[in-house]
């Protein structure tokens, strides 16, 4: 995240809004967002989201310069536009058929020729189909859920836009980052969000942008800290059950030499030598294929 990718979701929810009133979707400067729609007027309530949605992946993915080249490299971004999708769905209440990103997705996305736009740069992705289908196991999350995260991602945003890279000053914008804090960590408290995985994404990755602005800060203790227990646990359980894959693994490998030694030792027949360097090779390989089981 930087100022430049917040710069253009904040053209999106400046620009996309929702009137209660008339229970419609508004688009208030269409310039940026018209060229997807048909006839370049959208009148159907989606299809004015998917103009917004094509807008981002456009903005960030389509060809190259220094914002795509960021974008490129982090991902996340995609996640980001999804929470900004579900926040946008939520706000058309009392629609059963749209409780959802699976719904979008199945309506407009699947299939799309928008969404088979080709894009260089991005490992293992030709087009925006793949970006999405990497992060299908948000598209089941409910939206009454992951519409909970808008309010704090878009206050990190903001907190990213005020940002002055010459001054390193962030004292400018400590009480916004301290209601960035308050939310985020009552989102952890959040018994139904932590116990999700792909929430727990949202989570981590939310702290990891706000952590590596706080790092740039001048004081950085004029932003305050946040919750990173529950990712801390993670880690270590990740990083323990590594340790104990490895140290089978060195083990092996030394029983394994130590059985050609003792061949080498007894036996001095190259015959058998042979065969018993090929034991240590197969011995080697099937721990390492061992090692791609233990992926948490």
């Amino acid at each position: 995240m930087n100022k430049e990718v917040c710069g253009r979701f904040k053209n999106v929810w400046t620009n996309f809004t929702y009137d209660s009133s008339k229970k419609s979707y508004q688009i208030k400067n269409d310039n940026d967002f018209k060229k997807y729609c048909n006839n370049q007027n959208c009148v159907d309530e989606l299809e004015k989201i998917n103009a917004g949605c094509l807008y981002l992946l456009n903005e960030f993915f389509l060809d190259s310069s220094s914002l795509k080249n960021h974008a490129k490299s982090n991902p996340n971004i995609v996640e980001y536009i999804m929470i900004w999708l579900s926040y946008i769905l939520s706000l058309k209440k009392n629609t059963s058929t749209i409780s959802h990103l699976q719904h979008y997705y199945d309506t407009y996305i699947n299939g799309s020729e928008y969404y088979k736009q080709s894009i260089n740069g991005v490992e293992d992705n030709r087009n925006y189909m793949d970006l999405l289908n990497k992060k299908k196991h948000f598209l089941d999350m409910d939206i009454k859920y992951i519409s909970k995260f808008y309010e704090v991602f878009k206050l990190l945003c903001e907190i990213y836009a005020e940002f002055d890279e010459n001054t390193l000053n962030c004292t400018n914008f400590s009480q916004k980052a301290n209601t960035f804090a308050k939310k985020y960590n009552e989102l952890c408290e959040n018994s139904d969000i932590t116990s999700n995985s792909p929430y727990n994404q949202l989570l981590s990755n939310l702290s990891t942008d706000y952590y590596n602005l706080k790092k740039k800060c001048e004081y950085s203790s004029s932003l305050p800290e946040i919750t990173t227990k529950f990712f801390e646990q993670s880690s270590q359980v990740t990083l323990s059950s590594s340790t104990v894959n490895k140290l089978f693994i060195v083990l092996s490998i030394f029983g394994a030499i130590g059985i050609f030694l003792g061949i080498s030792y007894k036996v001095n027949n190259k015959e058998l030598k042979n065969i018993a360097l090929l034991n240590i090779i197969l011995i080697i390989y099937i721990q390492r294929l061992t090692k791609k089981s233990y992926v948490f």
